[in-house]
């Protein structure tokens, strides 16, 4: 079995190839173009930019630095201005009534205390009258007490808070007390009332014709006659006597 003839290239195959390699250079080789020298003026320039850039870098440089170290105190800032904005979104003034109130503040021995309502009347600038007040009061030992009532009248200078109608205080290790009435010295953390009042918590049950608390000295007095139903003797008769 013979081979078949080789095709011998052509002299203008090569010719061909030759041309096609020439264009697909000239298309792909951009031509090159002269490079010109800059003139006096282009050099002036540049010698500015160059003066400037040695001034405005380090000062961005710098800027950059200064913000990174003072950005806590900005963000700390901007989250204060937020909470105190959504503050003010939950006030609304209505038939010239403030409703949504809320006051904050310290007590003489810097302890906070916050006290809010659903509305509240200025009735002159001292007093100001509430309707569902709740005060928030944190004592010498930590504990949180939260005494609310139906009505209550807030002196502001003074920071005294006279509630009526209902008065509940509980505080945090289980004692609750209701009273008709009750007043609040918030400054120096004093609650007082000289109607009946039944307490309730771990160690019983107690009626009495008034009480004093004081929360920096941590003193707790009813007034008698009363009577005291501790847990322990809920199975015997209860004592009648004169609480203090």
């Amino acid at each position: 079995m013979t081979e078949p003839p080789r095709k011998t290239p052509q002299r203008d195959d090569f010719a061909r190839s030759e041309e096609t390699i020439r264009q697909q250079r000239e298309r792909l080789a951009p031509a090159q173009q002269r490079r010109v020298a800059p003139d006096a003026g282009t050099l002036a320039r540049r010698r500015t930019l160059l003066r400037w850039a040695k001034w405005v870098l380090p000062a961005t440089a710098l800027l950059l630095l200064s913000s990174i170290a003072v950005w806590p105190e900005v963000d700390r800032l901007i989250n204060a201005n937020s909470a105190a904005i959504r503050e003010i979104s939950k006030v609304k003034i209505e038939s010239g009534n403030l409703v949504g109130a809320t006051y904050r503040g310290v007590d003489e021995h810097d302890r906070p205390f916050m006290v809010t309502s659903d509305s509240a009347h200025q009735a002159n600038p001292e007093r100001m009258d509430l309707t569902n007040p709740a005060a928030d009061i944190l004592t010498q030992g930590g504990d949180w007490i939260l005494v609310r009532s139906q009505k209550g009248v807030y002196m502001q200078h003074a920071d005294i808070l006279d509630l009526t109608g209902e008065v509940t205080l509980y505080r945090d290790d289980g004692l609750m007390m209701h009273s008709p009435v009750a007043d609040i010295d918030i400054k120096r953390s004093i609650i007082a009332s000289d109607s009946w009042v039944r307490a309730e918590g771990p160690f019983g049950v107690l009626d009495a014709k008034g009480y004093l608390l004081s929360q920096h000295e941590g003193i707790a007095q009813f007034r008698g006659p009363g009577r005291l139903i501790l847990n322990d003797d809920r199975g015997s008769h209860p004592a009648d006597g004169k609480a203090s």
